[in-house]
């Protein structure tokens, strides 16, 4: 059984590998904000447990009884976002917290139970899909809103950057899964969009905003 902070790096390593495709210890550091030399004391302890290929100055990468140790906690942590937002009615943007707490907890009939208590929902609230029991993760192919043309609608999917702000944000502007967006113009400047989405028919969105929605083409 992994301890509490061991966990926790192989969540962050899992996450950074998908965002960018490579993780080394100095963005491991700056996303768990831990000092170097501790970072690279948990990856050769991790490494010992043949979770992480570690080498000194290289990438580091989870093994594959690595990646299935992260897929469960990840699955805990979405199943647990999914179900404070599905059952007990919390909003998007405050889930996260909460989720990082319950995740930790060993008991799988516990989160079994979870998931039926959902009706065996693929992804969480913000998109993402959840890993299935054996740590598993099937990723859909979705398009960012700002590589989407004018005159195209698609339909909201998912989101990449779930901070409380920028889930805010989302609300602030009406913003849900499932909504259904008309681009309308691009500006060529700075590549912001202009909308139209619900009752709103000339919404600016930012290049910024755009990089984080990721949208499906509307059949």
């Amino acid at each position: 059984m992994n301890s509490l902070t061991e966990e926790n790096y192989l969540k962050a390593l899992f996450n950074i590998a998908n965002e960018t495709g490579e993780v080394n210890v100095n963005e491991l550091s700056r996303r768990l904000q831990i000092k170097m030399p501790t970072v690279t004391s948990m990856m050769k302890k991790l490494a010992q447990k043949k979770l992480v290929h570690y080498e000194s100055y290289k990438p580091l990468h989870l093994t594959e009884k690595g990646k299935k140790e992260a897929g469960l906690i990840i699955r805990k942590h979405r199943l647990t976002e999914m179900f404070l937002v599905d059952k007990m009615k919390f909003g998007w943007e405050d889930v996260h917290d909460i989720a990082e707490q319950i995740e930790h907890i060993q008991s799988v009939v516990f989160f079994e139970k979870m998931e039926e208590l959902l009706g065996y929902p693929k992804v969480d609230p913000h998109g993402s899909p959840i890993p299935d029991r054996n740590g598993k993760v099937v990723w859909k192919d979705y398009s960012k809103l700002s590589d989407c043309k004018v005159g195209e609608t698609v339909r909201l999917s998912a989101v990449i950057n779930t901070s409380s702000e920028f889930l805010k944000f989302l609300n602030s502007r009406e913003m849900r899964l499932g909504l259904k967006i008309r681009i309308r113009s691009i500006e060529p400047f700075d590549k912001s969009i202009i909308v139209s989405y619900g009752k709103r028919q000339a919404e600016v969105l930012s290049n910024v905003v755009c990089e984080r929605l990721l949208v499906e083409k509307d059949a």
